[in-house]
């Protein structure tokens, strides 16, 4: 049952993935396309939590916590460099 239940769970994230892809190239603004790449950071996450899962290992779980705190370092640099110009005070 977990097998049916992961499987469903990787095609709804990977269907996410796609169309966060989508919105970052058809975005009409740079907000918008922060926002979808901090939406794909999140979806990959989540599988990597999910192919942990499948696997039965904690590599994958360490592996998305080290992706999260990129993922996040990166948004909010990226973010303070289309506010201010620049990203170092």
């Amino acid at each position: 049952m977990i097998d049916y239940a992961l499987l469903f769970a990787f095609g709804c994230f990977g269907i996410a993935l796609l169309l966060n892809i989508y919105r970052v190239i058809k975005s009409p603004g740079i907000g918008d396309r922060i926002l979808a790449l901090d939406t794909m950071v999140v979806n990959a996450i989540a599988l990597l939590a999910l192919y942990g899962i499948h696997k039965g290992t904690t590599v994958y779980f360490e592996a998305s916590m080290i992706f999260a705190m990129t993922g996040f370092i990166s948004t909010v640099s990226y973010t303070r460099f289309v506010l201010r110009g620049d990203i170092i005070e």
